[in-house]
C-alpha cells in the first residue's frame, strides 16, 4: 500500500516551493495545494506532482485535501487570514499539521481552539515551525535543557539581507499595527499594549553587541513557556534589519536574491545560579525555515512523534538539540551550544 503524500498549502509561493523541492529530493510524494489554480497546475507539470485547488472559503475541498495526506504543511500567510480554515480541516480530518506562522495570535489560537479536536482525531499540530519562532523555540529548549529556576529567556535574531515576499510584507504590516500584543512575564501569558524599546544584545563575535527592537511580536512568548520553566520570555530583532534597502520593497525579488540573507539566532537564559547561551548561524533564512518544517513533517509521517495527538510547539514535539543537529547536517545553519 502506498503511503499517503505530504500536502503543501501555498505550494506555489517562495516557501512552498522550497518545501516541495526538499521533500521531492528525499523521495517523498507531495500534493501541491493552494488558491491559484493556474499556478498550481503549472508547478505540478514542472515537478510531476499532483495539484489540488482548495480555496479558503471551500471547507469541503480543504477537508478532502487533509483527508488525502499524512501531513499538511501550511506555507501561505498571513496566517491571520489563511490559518484557521486550513488548521481546522487538518484537526477534524486527523491529519498532522505544521505551519510557518510568525503571528503569535494565530499560534495562540491554534493551541486554544484545536487542542481537543486534534487529541480526538490523533492529529499532531505544530504551529509556528519556521525560521522566526520555530528555530528560536527549539534553540531555547536546547540551551535550557535541565535548567531550573530560570528568570529570563531572551531569543535574539540578527538578520541582514532579508527580502520579504508579499505574504511576509502583509504579515509585517499587520504585526507593526497591532496594539493587543502577547507577552510572557512573571510566569503569565499576557495580552495588551507593550511599548517597543531599543536595547543592546551581546551577540557573540563576529557580530558583537547590536541595537535591538524589543519585544518583537514573534511566537516565542506563546511556545517557549510550554516547555521551558522561565518567568519571562522575550524575542527581539536587530533594528538594522528594517533599515536596510529593499527590505520592504522586494516582492519581485528572485529566489537567488532571497537566499542572500545572513542570520544568527541567539538564546540567553538567566537563572538564579548562573546562565547559559547558545546560537545558530547561517545563510538563507527561507531555506532554514523550510528545512525545519520538512524535517518535522517527515518525522510525523513516519510515526516519530508523540504517541497522542494534540497541539505542540516544536520544542515539545521533538528533542530540541538532536533536531537542531539534524538541520545542521542538512546545511540549514551551524549550531553552537
Amino acid at each position: 500500500m502506498t503511503a499517503p503524500p505530504i500536502a503543501i498549502y501555498g505550494a506555489n509561493g517562495h516557501t512552498g516551493r522550497l518545501v516541495a523541492a526538499e521533500l521531492l529530493s528525499r523521495g517523498q510524494e507531495v500534493v501541491l495545494a493552494g488558491r491559484d489554480d493556474a499556478a498550481l497546475r503549472a508547478m505540478a507539470g514542472e515537478l510531476g506532482s499532483r495539484a489540488h485547488l482548495a480555496r479558503l472559503d471551500d471547507p469541503a475541498s480543504l477537508r478532502a485535501l487533509a483527508e488525502s495526506a499524512a501531513v499538511l504543511i501550511h506555507c501561505a500567510g498571513p496566517f491571520s487570514v489563511t490559518g484557521a480554515p486550513v488548521a481546522s480541516a487538518a484537526a477534524e480530518a486527523g491529519c498532522h499539521y505544521i505551519d510557518h506562522a510568525v503571528e503569535p495570535h494565530h499560534v495562540k489560537h491554534v493551541f486554544e481552539t484545536y487542542q481537543e479536536p486534534a487529541r480526538r482525531t490523533g492529529a499532531i499540530m505544530i504551529p509556528g515551525l519556521s525560521f522566526y519562532g520555530g528555530v528560536g523555540d527549539l534553540l531555547a529548549g536546547a540551551v535550557t535543557e535541565g535548567m531550573t529556576g530560570i528568570d529570563r529567556v531572551t531569543v535574539a535574531y540578527a538578520v541582514s539581507g532579508w527580502r520579504m515576499t508579499t505574504g511576509a510584507l502583509n504579515t509585517a504590516r499587520q504585526l507593526f499595527a497591532e496594539t493587543e500584543r502577547i507577552s510572557f512575564s512573571d510566569g503569565v501569558l499576557r495580552m495588551g499594549y507593550v511599548e517597543p524599546r531599543n536595547v543592546v544584545f551581546p551577540f557573540p563575535p563576529p557580530i558583537g553587541p547590536r541595537t535591538m527592537i524589543a519585544p518583537i511580536p514573534f511566537p516565542e512568548a506563546v511556545t517557549v513557556p510550554r516547555h521551558v520553566p522561565a518567568r519571562e520570555v522575550e524575542a527581539m530583532l536587530t533594528a538594522r534589519t528594517f533599515e536596510e534597502e529593499r527590505v520592504f520593497d522586494s516582492e519581485d525579488a528572485d529566489a537567488e536574491t532571497r537566499a542572500q540573507t545572513d542570520f544568527t539566532v541567539a538564546v540567553q537564559a538567566i537563572a538564579e545560579h548562573g546562565g547559559r547561551a547558545g546560537q545558530v548561524s547561517g545563510h538563507d533564512l527561507w531555506r532554514a525555515g523550510a528545512l525545519a518544517s520538512v524535517e518535522a513533517a517527515l518525522r510525523l509521517a513516519c510515526g516519530e512523534a508523540p504517541a497522542k495527538g494534540g497541539v505542540l510547539s516544536a520544542g515539545e514535539a521533538f528533542p530540541a538539540e538532536p533536531f537542531l543537529r539534524v538541520l545542521e547536517r542538512r546545511g540549514a545553519f551551524t549550531v553552537t551550544l
